[in-house]
């Protein structure tokens, strides 16, 4: 009889990008991409890791860059806000075709498609082996959803932030551009200022690439893939 594999993690969140989404283009929503974007998702609440969810809207619309195109910047940001709520219902979508319950929060106010973000119901969707999606942002503009993604996770409980991205860590410069940057296994908080959230409550994080094989589920398991960012001094790093 095959043992079931043990997760190193019960709660965690998991940071999407909105182009995550989207096709090679990373403009739109591409019903395929999502759908497998929901199978890996659920391999790993298959496991029993309770998984919360934050996911951007950049392949609709990117705040920063609405605003340098001529917007006022709080509107751009409010746009870039309900875009992420769409992405958030297309996710959900995908997740309840494959038998995965799912619960959409926002923390802009829309009854009709979405709860409010009210975090005690949010931690009660997670224990009842529920997959939570936040869209929204933190609500408020000049806000990224990197920072949206370290607030949740806090207010939650979560015991890891897993940032999903197109490459497998973080690097000393772009590796697409320098094929020869140097990729760290672990850095601490002072170099990734966009999880200050995280630093104040020690939470780790570990930066990804999402489109690997099984990645999200060799994190949960304890694989060492990608970045760990955490308070603690560097242990060093890959050459």
């Amino acid at each position: 009889m095959t043992k079931k594999p043990v997760p190193h993690y019960r709660r965690i969140l998991l940071k999407l990008s909105g182009e995550a989404l989207a096709d090679d283009t990373g403009i739109g929503i591409c019903p395929g991409v999502v759908m497998a974007l929901a199978r890996r998702v659920r391999e790993v609440r298959d496991l029993g890791v309770q998984v919360v969810i934050v996911v951007g809207g950049g392949n609709i619309v990117r705040g920063i860059s609405a605003s340098a195109g001529g917007l006022e910047r709080a509107t751009a940001d409010y746009m870039g806000m309900l875009a992420t709520v769409i992405n958030a219902l297309a996710l959900q979508d995908a997740l309840e075709r494959i038998g995965v319950s799912t619960r959409v929060q926002s923390a802009i106010t829309m009854h009709q498609i979405a709860e409010p973000f009210i975090r005690r119901r949010a931690v009660r969707h997670l224990e009842k082996g529920r997959v939570v999606i936040f869209g929204g942002g933190t609500g408020n503009p000049y806000f990224s959803t990197d920072t949206a993604a370290a607030l949740r996770a806090t207010e939650v409980g979560a015991q890891i932030v897993l940032k999903a991205t197109k490459v497998d860590g973080i690097y000393e410069s772009d590796p697409r551009k320098n094929p020869k940057a140097k990729r760290f296994d672990r850095i601490t908080y002072q170099d990734a200022t966009a999880f200050s959230l995280c630093q104040e409550s020690r939470m780790p994080i570990i930066v990804f690439d999402f489109f690997a094989p099984h990645s999200i589920r060799r994190v949960v398991l304890g694989e060492k893939i990608g970045t760990l960012v955490t308070g603690e001094p560097d242990a060093g790093t890959r050459e």
